[in-house]
């Protein structure tokens, strides 16, 4: 969805610009603060950013308004994602609260098997709709761009239907989408028993139409005991790398198999969960270029004792990025928001380590950082802004969506569809 924003307006007179911007960050001031600030859009691009009283001579002039009372952050990235999906698992809900683990639940035949079979059958345009909500939904908590992922069809055509209904989503909003390929989540039931020829199907057959059709960026694994072992990951995503498909993983949720390793030295963009990392797999990703990727949502939900070890990865150079792992079974929450608070309530992150977990950071893990996840120049004018007098209440004040107003490339957002702005 797109709309030729106006072509040039000054934002002016935010309490706080949350820039992001490690050009102006310092020990003092780690999210590069411009206070009384002011942005210069021309037309998708943020043009200038600066103090209110040092805006060009060229910019006075120009439709301008005022955000007294506001703090404008980069537009929110949510770097991991599982929106397309048929039914849902709430009766999984009630089954832990008795007691029942994540895998119990999977043994019994729930969990992702059941979504599987829910996802197959539900038509195209279900799936869309669905989609559609669910992704316009992240917009509300000021999500500006969201990784999508496939990965509750499992076999060519329901893959195929899940990355359609993720593009067709897409074309709805005017967030950006990054659809993920993820036939490697779980191995469907005519395959059980047989993960090596679901591999050997999912190479031969699936990543093939994926590619042919263009509809994914990314391709995914889960490195996991009872799912995909490291040698069986390598060989998913070497194969979708081979058609263009950058590697993404999800590994050392429930046990440390040797995911991270292999995931970088492979050259993964991210890889996810974490929570049973070890000191060396934290020196190991602190040394690569793979994102550190948190979901504490998660953790929290699943009731789980341990949490991903953020202090540490942040203390060792990691960087780190923090995202919901929104899905219908272990985090059924768009709500970036409360993720934040929860990495800082349970992951010993301090509130501008996730702030910049969810901009710039989760920009890197996306590949993305060059072009959003700061407020730069040159950047996307994807802005963030909240009525607050100062970014600290954004995590002290949590419960509450404090969010105004979303610019996506420039162009506001009301009701999650494009209007021109008024200023």
């Amino acid at each position: 969805m797109t709309m030729a924003p106006p072509e040039k307006r000054l934002l002016k007179g935010f309490n706080e610009v949350v820039t992001v911007d490690p050009a102006l960050a310092s020990d003092d001031n780690p999210l590069g603060l411009i206070k009384n600030g002011a942005i210069a859009l021309e037309g998708t691009t943020i043009a200038w950013v600066g103090p209110g009283h040092a805006i060009p001579a060229a910019w006075q002039g120009v439709p301008s308004e005022d955000f007294s009372g506001q703090v404008v952050f980069p537009g929110f990235i949510d770097s991991h994602t599982h929106p397309v999906f048929g039914g849902d698992r709430a009766d999984e809900f009630e089954q832990r609260l008795q007691g029942k683990t994540y895998l119990d639940i999977a043994a019994a035949g729930g969990g992702i098997a059941k979504t599987v079979r829910e996802t197959r059958v539900a038509s195209l345009e279900t799936l869309v709709e669905q989609t559609t909500t669910h992704l316009a939904t992240s917009m509300a908590f000021g999500v500006t761009t969201v990784e999508a992922k496939s990965g509750y069809g499992l076999d060519v055509d329901s893959e195929l239907k899940s990355l359609a209904a993720i593009n067709e989503a897409a074309q709805r909003l005017p967030l950006t989408v990054i659809p993920t390929f993820m036939g490697g989540h779980d191995i469907p039931p005519e395959f059980k028993g047989n993960p090596n020829g679901y591999v050997d199907h999912l190479i031969g057959d699936m990543l093939p139409a994926i590619a042919d059709q263009g509809i994914a960026r990314h391709n995914d694994v889960f490195c996991e005991a009872g799912y995909f072992d490291v040698a069986q990951s390598r060989r998913i995503l070497e194969a979708g790398m081979g058609y263009g498909l950058k590697p993404r993983i999800h590994t050392n949720e429930f046990e440390d198999i040797g995911g991270i390793p292999m995931a970088c030295e492979v050259g993964c963009l991210s890889a996810d969960h974490l929570l049973n990392t070890s000191p060396e797999g934290i020196r190991q990703l602190a040394a690569s270029h793979t994102v550190a990727t948190v979901l504490p949502g998660t953790a929290f939900y699943l009731k789980v004792p341990r949490y991903a070890p953020a202090r540490a990865l942040i203390d060792a150079g990691a960087t780190v990025a923090l995202a919901t792992d929104f899905n219908p079974g272990s985090c059924m929450s768009q709500n970036l928001q409360l993720m934040m608070v929860l990495g800082c309530l349970h992951m010993a992150m301090l509130p501008h380590e996730a702030i910049q977990a969810v901009t710039l950071n989760a920009a890197k893990a996306l590949g993305l950082d060059s072009d959003r996840g700061s407020v730069t120049a040159g950047k996307r004018a994807d802005l963030a802004l909240f009525n607050l007098t100062s970014h600290h209440q954004l995590l002290y004040h949590y419960g509450v969506n404090h969010l105004s107003r979303l610019y996506v490339a420039g162009q506001v957002v009301r009701g999650f569809c494009i209007e021109p702005a008024t200023a």
